[in-house]
């Protein structure tokens, strides 16, 4: 099968940055399913891993890296329940196994949902690793509450980007927040209206940007863009007994001490750690995953799919990953193949 992956950690404007090969197809065991893929898409992880993975060193096989697909089910293990061959899937995957720039994968059926019946290929390869990462970090981190927590207040750092996307749109019309979302352009201010958000605010002044909209503290916190950035901020906006959560790395410790007076809490986000840790509950991204299906076929969420290239190759792979690290790309970015 044709693949695109790389040996060795470079620039993306490098000659080999990405690089074409061809790899053996492989064999579902278990419960994996083998899937034809009919459509991918990047997110900032993917360049993270690029740009980390292999820093002076050249791997002896290329590394296959995409954690976004959709496509169809060619083939099943011996113990799969869920899938049966010719079902239209869609998935985020694991991040320690081979990844979906390639035209088949193998891929366990409990981290795979059904493609939501409305949406092309393209659409939906956008929308996995957002969705259970915003589903994750709303419902099992923070552990909102539609009955409790309804016309709370969520502050979203980076709404326009893909996560926040999502998050918009769950903490909205799932949860029943009022959503205030960061963005600081005219584009990405629109985007965050258009996905739901009732306030927002630039990111730049962000305290004082707030409180302007009337809020002293706000009950939930998401931070998709820079933890340490914007601790400081996060700390004096959280409510007493509220919660922050992110998903970005951090190359300093976070000073968690400064939460104590107000008894706050404080989780991380990893959309990997079910698969990675293969733990007791790690359908339930299955479960997730056709949950949000149905959602966007009801016409309750929407895909937020912004650009789409065509081909399975390394110069589609570069264009992509360019457009991520310029840090401008609202919503996702998809591949057809």
């Amino acid at each position: 099968m044709k693949a695109v992956g790389f040996r060795t950690s470079l620039p993306i404007s490098a000659a080999n940055s990405f690089i074409d090969f061809e790899t053996e197809k492989p064999t579902p065991q278990g419960h994996q399913l083998l899937v034809k893929i009919n459509a991918i898409a990047v997110n900032p992880v993917d360049y993270k891993i690029r740009q980390n993975a292999a820093k002076d060193t050249e791997l002896a096989e290329p590394k296959i890296i995409g954690w976004d697909a959709c496509g169809v089910v060619e083939a099943v293990g011996n113990e799969v329940s869920l899938f049966n061959v010719g079902d239209e899937v869609y998935y985020a995957g694991d991040i320690t196994k081979p990844g979906c720039n390639a035209e088949y994968q193998v891929i366990d059926e409990r981290i795979v949902g059904k493609k939501p019946k409305i949406l092309s290929n393209e659409e939906a390869a956008a929308m996995p690793l957002t969705s259970l990462t915003a589903w994750e970090i709303l419902f099992d981190r923070i552990r909102v509450s539609t009955e409790k927590d309804k016309g709370k207040t969520l502050l979203i750092i980076a709404g326009a980007g893909g996560v926040g996307s999502i998050a918009i749109q769950l903490a909205k019309k799932i949860a029943g927040l009022k959503v205030i979302a960061t963005a600081s352009r005219p584009e990405t201010i629109d985007w965050c209206k258009k996905m739901g958000a009732d306030v927002v605010v630039n990111h730049k002044n962000l305290v004082e940007e707030v409180k302007n909209t009337g809020f002293q503290y706000v009950d939930f916190i998401v931070d998709f863009v820079d933890t340490n950035a914007y601790w400081d901020e996060m700390v004096e906006l959280i409510k007493p007994q509220g919660h922050i959560a992110s998903i970005t790395g951090s190359a300093t410790p976070i000073a968690l001490n400064k939460l104590k007076t107000k008894s706050a809490s404080f989780s991380w986000e990893f959309m990997y750690t079910r698969s990675t840790f293969q733990t007791e509950d790690m359908i339930e991204q299955h479960h997730i995953l056709n949950k949000v299906a149905d959602l966007i076929d009801e016409g309750v969420l929407v895909h937020t799919l912004t650009e789409t290239l065509e081909g399975l190759s390394a110069e589609t792979l570069k264009q992509a990953h360019e457009q991520l690290e310029s840090g401008t790309t609202i919503g996702k970015l998809a591949i057809k193949l």
